[in-house]
């Protein structure tokens, strides 16, 4: 456990120290300790002065939410049907193509992205062409980039996450399909009752550790995928956050920014698993 824990203390509890320059005006010259105190003015002048702030928060729930709604039952369903497959070369076949785009890059994604949705040279606009609907400028309408956005995800992280399924249902007791069987049980009441109840454990356990990055979304494809035309729909707090703190050097409204992402992050998972600990027992403490 010692290179976990050496990860967690490297770059996650020290790093917490710097939280303070979110109530500084902060000054590189003069350091942490040495810049002026300004209490919660930052935090006020995000969410009083900055006309975009809700916009940036509607737009950062909005993505999550359908990333609730579509990306996490994905996998789900995948690993459900998996499960069903009965040619094991079939089924090997069929995950290891699930599985690969996980290992490519996020750069290499929103290329394939871009070059696919391109109005004039990708395949979409091609196919849409032929069936007389006409070309879409796709990634430069704001009510597309959402449906962008999660389709991608959808498609490189179901693969990998139906691991953790499919370890769940191969934990599920035999002798419990043997009984549904005597019972008269069909494979689609097989599956509903025996299989996906095995899975439920699992399942909460990554519902309440996806609601701790709630109000975070994928800076990096973002970023490569959005444009001044999209940022209706398209601009996240971590868009805003890399734009005013990185681009702009003002550290400590970012860092505030930041830590108001991170407590409604830490309140949502404390509510979840308080939720999830009273109505089964399943919990992550």
């Amino acid at each position: 456990m010692l290179p976990g824990i050496l990860y967690y203390i490297l770059f996650k509890y020290a790093p917490m120290y710097g939280v303070i320059i979110a109530f500084q005006n902060f000054s590189i010259g003069r350091g942490i300790m040495g810049s002026k105190f300004v209490g919660l003015q930052h935090f006020i002048d995000f969410f009083l002065n900055t006309p975009d702030a809700w916009k940036l928060v509607r737009n950062t729930v909005m993505l999550n939410v359908y990333d609730l709604l579509f990306r996490f039952p994905a996998p789900i369903i995948l690993a459900l049907l998996f499960h069903e497959i009965r040619s094991r070369k079939f089924k090997w076949f069929v995950q290891s193509v699930s599985y690969m785009p996980h290992f490519l890059s996020t750069v290499v994604i929103a290329g394939i992205m871009v070059t696919f949705l391109s109005q004039q040279t990708g395949i979409i606009n091609h196919i849409l062409d032929w069936l007389g609907v006409g070309r879409m400028m796709f990634l430069g309408e704001p009510g597309w980039f959402r449906t962008i956005y999660v389709g991608s995800e959808i498609w490189q992280t179901i693969g990998w996450g139906t691991i953790l399924y499919l370890a769940a249902i191969a934990g599920v007791d035999p002798t419990l399909y043997e009984a549904a069987k005597i019972d008269g049980a069909n494979r689609f009441q097989q599956m509903r009752h025996v299989t996906f109840i095995g899975m439920i454990p699992v399942m909460i356990v990554l519902f309440v550790l996806t609601l701790s990055h709630f109000m975070e979304t994928g800076f990096q494809k973002i970023i490569l995928l959005y444009n001044p035309m999209t940022y209706e729909t398209a601009d996240v707090l971590n868009t805003y956050i890399y734009r005013r703190g990185i681009l702009s050097a003002d550290f400590s409204f970012a860092t505030a920014v930041g830590l108001f992402q991170s407590v409604i992050g830490f309140v949502l998972v404390v509510s979840a698993n308080r939720v999830v600990k009273k109505f089964s027992d399943t919990s992550l403490w």
